[in-house]
């Protein structure tokens, strides 16, 4: 949202008086975390791991950004990351940078989990060989696997 759609919203009786400090907060935390997410870019994947010294597997990195950006300790999983208490459900065409973004990759849904970045784009670890890297939701393999997307409150535009 930008300012002048905040203050219509407050005009409107939409928002309350004093929701911009509200909203700015909101989007200043889903841009720390898209930028926290950014520093591990070429970290090498490993299966299992959850810090940047050992490489990182995609829900290890997932789990790894959030809790060091947010204080949110996610499950370890990337199902369970999924299923989390207190994420909203976004769809496809609601992205936000910061939003979890969910794939089927082994057969089974949200086997895979990266962090929506912005632009139709995604940061996640991939596989084994691999690093951390930003990749296109529209690529065909993506699209083909998406199965979902989730949302902390309080991250995206006043959301």
């Amino acid at each position: 949202m930008s300012d002048g759609v905040t203050q219509l919203l407050i005009e409107r009786g939409l928002l309350p008086a004093g929701a911009a400090p509200l909203v700015q907060n909101m989007r200043d935390r889903a841009s720390d975390l898209v930028l926290s997410a950014m520093n591990f870019l070429g970290v090498p994947y490993r299966r299992g791991g959850n810090s940047e010294e050992e490489g990182f597997d995609c829900s290890g990195f997932t789990r790894h950004v959030f809790e060091n950006s947010l204080g949110l300790v996610l499950p370890r999983r990337a199902d369970e990351q999924a299923k989390a208490d207190g994420l909203q459900k976004v769809a496809r065409d609601e992205l936000k940078p910061g939003d979890l973004v969910f794939f089927n990759t082994l057969r089974r849904t949200f086997s895979h989990v990266g962090i929506y970045v912005g632009d139709g784009k995604f940061i996640h670890a991939p596989r084994t060989g691999q690093v951390v890297r930003v990749e296109s939701m529209q690529d065909s393999y993506w699209a083909r696997r998406f199965t979902g997307a989730r949302r902390v409150p309080g991250t995206g535009d006043g959301t």
